[in-house]
């Protein structure tokens, strides 16, 4: 029985243990599959803490970039406003400085422009030593295939560059890290910008290029507007030469025709002169003779007496015509000028005139404002401008027409300005300019039937100019023609005024 009892005791102590191991085993494999789901939460947290390592050393990195390119744009922003104010090359290249380049991320820059013969006109040096620059060059200059590439406005790095083209530029230049980028005209391209870095450095980047492919336009456009400066500078100051030699040849033919001017004065006076006595005696004589003082003459005698005396008047007023012009032009004439009414002096004139308006049917019209008042000029020879401008008007208006005297109402510096307008026959643009010269007649069928000595206008002219005023006229064919000249209205109008240059 005992036995029995011990038996059942030992099988429960052993089911018990059992019992335990299992559940012990049971627990087991529960911390096991924990840990196992531990594991892989922390796989997955170390990949996510790695992703965020790389993301953020990515964001440094691009950060950094970010800050380079941005340094890069204001750096290179600065100089273009600088170097696009230069006015000549040497001053482009003064301003790109090592500074520059230091923001822009280079230790080394050679920049090159050439003449139109590839020989080297211009360069700047930073970073290579000086006795390396022409060797450089030299062995660029032997590069045919790196020239043409150049040419063809095509720009290398280390980071786009096939391996052949890399290789070549880094045994040119020495550096391992580069940008070769064409300067380029409107004519093409004219040198080349080089910036690198030795072999321990940053390898360049797609902003890189940006950045320099800029810089080197800019040089280009910057060089390109101080030539086209440079020449217009020049062809200014070839023009300004010009105009200088020619001003003082105009100056110097000015003097010689003012002295032939003068001479020729001289000369019409002496002669108009001379001519007066003989013209006096043949016309004293020519009326004793039509006379008959000295004895009866035929009819036929007496006709041509009187010829002789027509002429002779002709003579005689053209003479005085002549001496009149001269005296204005050589500053002899003395102008008695005093204050009297415009009304009453353009009606004298018109009265005066009267019977060859109404002989030839003209109607005479006077708008003399109310305001316009006073003329301060030499009566008598500012009577001589409107008679001589109406017996011009007249000669030249057909039957029927009209004849207008008026003035302006509103007056430009105390000068009254008159018009004298016909409606007659019109004078062609072509002779319009040289209507005041002297002896210059307009060809048409009045002129041929009526004689004149072109010197009325001329003496016009001069008269109104001596009063310090000015004429000048509009004209059209067929419907008339206004001559319009300006004359002082008072004593301050005349003085203040400047007299009026001569056209030679």
């Amino acid at each position: 029985m005992l036995i029995l009892i011990i038996v059942v005791i030992v099988l429960a102590i052993i089911t018990g243990l059992g019992l335990v191991l299992y559940f012990k085993e049971m627990a087991l494999q529960k911390l096991q599959l924990e840990q196992q789901k531990m594991m892989r939460s922390f796989n997955e947290l170390d990949e996510q803490a790695k992703l965020i390592v790389r993301t953020d050393l990515e964001l440094n990195k691009a950060q950094e970039e970010l800050d380079k390119r941005l340094n890069g744009i204001n750096a290179l922003q600065r100089t273009s406003r600088q170097i696009s104010q230069a006015l000549n090359e040497s001053e482009i290249f003064q301003k790109l400085g090592p500074a520059l380049f230091e923001e822009l991320g280079f230790s080394l820059a050679l920049i090159v422009t050439f003449d139109e013969t590839d020989k080297v006109r211009k360069f700047i040096n930073i970073g290579f030593a000086e006795e390396k620059v022409q060797p450089i060059l030299a062995r660029f200059a032997k590069d045919a295939r790196l020239k043409t590439a150049l040419k063809e406005s095509h720009a290398f790095s280390s980071a786009n560059s096939s391996r052949e083209s890399k290789e070549k530029i880094v045994s040119v230049f020495e550096a391992e890290h580069f940008i070769l980028a064409p300067v380029l005209t409107q004519n093409g391209p004219i040198g080349f910008v080089f910036v690198g870095n030795r072999y321990n450095a940053p390898a360049v980047t797609q902003g890189d290029e940006e950045l320099i492919g800029i810089l080197a336009s800019q040089i280009g456009q910057s060089i390109e507007n101080a030539q086209l400066f440079e020449k217009v500078f020049r062809s200014s100051q070839e023009l300004e030469l010009k105009v200088k030699e020619r001003t003082k040849q105009l100056a110097t033919a000015l003097e010689q025709v003012e002295e032939i001017n003068k001479k020729k004065s001289e000369f019409i006076s002496a002669v108009s002169h001379e001519l007066r006595t003989p013209l006096t005696s043949i016309k004293g004589y020519a009326a004793i003779l039509m006379a008959g003082k000295i004895g009866q003459v035929p009819d036929a005698v007496k006709e041509r007496l009187g010829k002789i005396n027509t002429h002779s008047d002709n003579l005689v007023s053209l003479i005085n015509n002549l001496l009149d012009i001269a005296r204005i032009e050589s500053g002899k004439a003395e102008l008695k000028l005093t204050l009297h009414p415009v009304k009453a002096t353009v009606e004298n004139i018109g009265d005066l005139l009267t019977p060859q308006f109404r002989d030839k049917e003209i109607k005479l019209a006077i708008n003399i404002p109310e305001n316009v008042t006073d003329l301060y000029s030499d009566h008598s020879q500012s009577d001589r401008v409107f008679i001589n401008l109406l017996s011009n008007a007249l000669k030249f208006t057909p039957k029927g027409g009209t004849i207008t005297i008026a003035a302006s109402p509103v007056m430009e510096k105390g000068f009254i300005t008159f018009h004298v307008i016909d409606t007659g026959i019109g004078i062609p643009p072509k002779d319009q300019a040289k209507l005041f010269n002297e002896f210059f007649r307009v060809e048409n069928e009045i002129n041929q039937s009526v004689k004149g000595t072109g010197l009325g206008l001329t003496l016009v002219k001069n008269i109104v100019e001596a009063h310090r005023g000015k004429i000048w006229l509009k004209s059209q064919e067929g419907v008339g023609t206004t001559f319009s000249f300006t004359l002082p209205s008072s004593a301050d109008a005349y003085n203040n005024a400047k007299p009026e240059k001569k056209p030679i």
